[in-house]
Order: structure tokens, then sequence, then C-alpha cells
């Protein structure tokens, strides 16, 4: 990733979205912008038998992402079939890098993959903004 600017706390919210909570732009996010998706790292072993956490972030077969702490910011960027935001990984880091502006008052998204969408989300049926 090439170097940009995080997102200020103070450029974002959460606030109430179709699918629960969700983050929100409070003023322009510029392309490249970025939020790093933080928590502590456990086995991904580990992971898998946590039934009822949420916020989990896999990076591979043996690292998962606990996003738990409310200061994690990226964890209240929902899903979004058509995003505004992606994810990128740099080792046992992931960022929720902005693809292009977001005005003020826009939820932040991205595409959580195929596998997550499947097993979690098709069921029930999306509910982002593209799909409602």
């Amino acid at each position: 990733m090439r170097r940009t600017v995080p997102i200020p706390r103070t450029s974002v919210r959460t606030g109430r979205s179709r699918t629960g909570l969700g983050l929100f732009a409070v003023e322009e996010i510029k392309p490249g912008m970025y939020l790093e998706y933080i928590g502590r790292l456990i086995p991904t072993s580990l992971a898998d038998t946590m039934t009822e956490a949420r916020y989990l972030f896999e990076l591979n077969n043996h690292w998962t992402i606990d996003g738990s702490p409310r200061s994690n910011l990226a964890r209240y960027i929902n899903h979004g079939c058509v995003p505004n935001c992606e994810s990128v990984q740099r080792g046992k880091r992931v960022f929720i890098k902005a693809l292009r502006s977001i005005p003020p008052g826009e939820e932040l998204t991205y595409d959580y993959g195929t596998e997550y969408f499947d097993e979690f989300i098709r069921s029930r049926g999306c509910r982002c903004a593209a799909c409602t």
C-alpha cells in the first residue's frame, strides 16, 4: 500500500445502518485514506471455535485478528456489494482503504468476500445499500 493518510477518528462516527451499527463519514474521506483493523492476533484454530464471537478478521489458516475492542473503529465497517472501501492485508496487519471520495453522511463499506457472504449473509439476504 502506498503511503497514505489515516482517517482521523473525528472524520467518522458510528450510527444505525440497514445492517446494525455502521461507520459513517462526518467529513469527506479522500481516496486512499484508511483505518487499520486492530486487535489481538489469535490462532485461526481458536477463532474457529468462537461461535459467538464477532469482528474476527481471518488473515490466513494460522492467524486471525480479534477486532472486538471498541477502539477498533474498522470493526463497524459493514459489508457492501458495491463497496467504497477495500481491505488490504500487509503481513499480519489489515487496512481498510477508501477506493473513492466518500462524502459526509455516507456509510463506509467493503466486500467481506465470498466465503463470509455465503456463510453468514446469503441465507438472510444481503441488506447493503446496493441490494435493498
